[in-house]
């Protein structure tokens, strides 16, 4: 069962993620990466920074074991009661909480803008994306409130097994960021403009997607306000927490634009294309077995089936090695050909295309990691814990501020990305530190021994990469020429990691969902 949806979830998160590389090699073409790229990518930061609290982050957590207890109860009037209560009460903060950054972009572009703020008061030239941030800020802080709704429904739509609907919505978000790229960005004269009304016009689109499924599903019911209602209260109580341990590496990276909005121009946008194909494998197989995994290990507690708790814990950390350690080595060997093939045309020039690779090379090291976190914290979700993810993320962030010292002075923009890959490795391993201090899970022999076969393989197909590209100068390649000689190194890459696993002994049963083996 585990199986079979995460490979309807990672199919949707491939088609979104797909769009979304074809989004930003038009956004990459039209404006590479310069002041307008920046700028676009500072506003678009800010309402996805806050969607990580409201929507699939601490609210998610907190509010899918909740659920999962009060439809366990098979009482269907309590549960559209509280799916009302909670969808307006959510509703109404957020409102006002949109309403807030529209009026106050300029303060906003202040705070995480420090830089060109600095540069605005001294009449420099870089203030005029002061200027421009905050403006376009008072366009995209909108999408905040269309996407938490998304997200409420998704989360619904998830507990009730219905896993296509949430992840394939978000491709339809790209789709309106691509057509209003493509159609209006000569109708401004910055083009960044036309992006931001293409994120606004995504949101609404977005939401308007998934409410006919919520119909069919019987969950679209009239939103009430039920701030002292006692389930609401204790989804709240355990959001209070999650909100800041969830969005930690949010919080790190919106430290790093404030960081980089001080270095040279372009530093930004290297950091968000660089991050954006670190997005592909941590979004495709990272966010896929973590949006299922949550709902069940839910359901596990909610039964106080400790077995199969662990089982189902244990074969999601299988998932993570056999798919995230390949992933990060692949992408630290490939970064430039990769980021060459995707995006070096138009407006975005060889050179962008050599700074990006080393931040890539950066956050990949980190890469496992990040997936990591996404499994091992809906272990403590589930059971309805999220103060200790809070700690943990506390310790995280200040790491990360202390390693933005440390690597960004030397380093400056790849130093912020080093920095972060290192916090998100001290953040996994907290994570399972307490995890097995509380005997709530450990790894199994089984799983060590298969990680260990994992890693063997995946440096093998590392090996084999750096020596298909150590003949090719890159430089001298037609487009075709790139896609064929990258087609040809993945498809060779692919063959090395399987016969290498295979030899190894890892079978496709290795990696079955674990119900079977609990049930018997």
């Amino acid at each position: 069962m585990l199986l079979k949806s995460g490979i309807i979830v990672s199919f949707m998160t491939f088609l979104s993620r797909i769009l979304g590389l074809v989004r930003d090699v038009v956004v990459a073409s039209f404006m590479g990466a310069g002041a307008g790229a920046d700028v676009f990518f500072f506003a678009n930061k800010i309402p996805n920074f806050l969607r990580r609290l409201f929507s699939e982050g601490a609210f998610a957590q907190a509010f899918i074991p909740v659920l999962t207890e009060v439809q366990a109860s098979k009482d269907n009037v309590e549960l559209k009661q509280f799916i009302a209560k909670i969808s307006g009460t959510l509703g109404v903060i957020v409102f006002l909480t949109t309403l807030v950054g529209v009026l106050g972009s300029g303060v906003i572009a202040a705070i995480f803008g420090t830089g060109w703020f600095i540069a605005y008061l001294n009449d420099e030239p870089a203030g005029d994306k002061y200027l421009l941030a905050s403006t376009m800020l008072k366009i995209t802080f909108p999408y905040l409130f269309f996407v938490t709704l998304v997200g409420l429904s998704g989360a619904i739509l998830n507990t009730l097994n219905k896993f296509a609907v949430s992840s394939f919505t978000p491709v339809l978000l790209n789709i309106v960021i691509i057509i209003c790229a493509v159609l209006l960005h000569d109708e401004f004269s910055t083009p960044a403009f036309a992006l931001a009304w293409g994120v606004f016009l995504g949101g609404f689109v977005q939401l308007a997607f998934q409410i006919p499924f919520l119909m069919k599903a019987g969950a679209l019911v009239r939103p009430r306000w039920g701030w002292h209602d006692p389930q609401v209260k204790k989804v709240r109580t355990l959001m209070i927490p999650a909100l800041f341990g969830v969005s930690v590496s949010q919080i790190n990276l919106l430290v790093d634009t404030l960081i980089a909005s001080f270095l040279m121009t372009g530093s930004i946008s290297w950091l968000y294309y660089s991050d954006r194909l670190m997005e592909f494998p941590l979004g495709l197989f990272g966010i896929a077995i973590a949006t299922i995994i949550l709902p069940t290990l839910s359901k596990d507690h909610v039964a106080q089936d400790k077995v199969r708790f662990q089982a189902n814990m244990n074969w999601a950390i299988k998932m993570v090695c056999v798919l995230g350690i390949p992933s990060a080595l692949g992408l630290i060997v490939l970064a430039q050909p990769l980021l060459s093939l995707i995006f070096e045309r138009g407006a975005f020039t060889a050179n962008d295309v050599t700074m990006a690779s080393m931040s890539l090379i950066a956050y990949a090291s980190g890469l496992f990691s990040f997936m990591l976190i996404k499994v091992l914290a809906p272990g403590f979700y589930a059971q309805q814990d999220t103060k200790t993810p809070v700690k943990i993320g506390i310790i995280a962030m200040i790491a990360n501020m202390g390693f933005n010292v440390i690597f960004a002075i030397p380093y400056g923009f790849v130093g912020l990305a080093i920095a972060t890959a290192l916090s998100a490795t001290l953040n996994a391993g907290l994570l399972y530190y307490y995890l097995h201090k509380r005997n709530m899970y450990h790894l199994t022999s089984e799983t060590v021994f298969l990680s260990i076969r994992v890693l063997l393989s995946s440096l093998l197909m590392a090996v084999a990469l750096m020596y298909l590209q150590s003949d090719v100068v890159w430089g001298d390649l037609s487009f075709a020429s790139r896609l064929s000689h990258v087609t040809q190194w993945l498809g060779a890459a692919a063959v090395v990691y399987f016969v290498s696993l295979k030899v190894f002994g890892v079978t496709w049963t290795t990696l079955r969902s674990p119900a079977h083996k609990v049930d018997s």
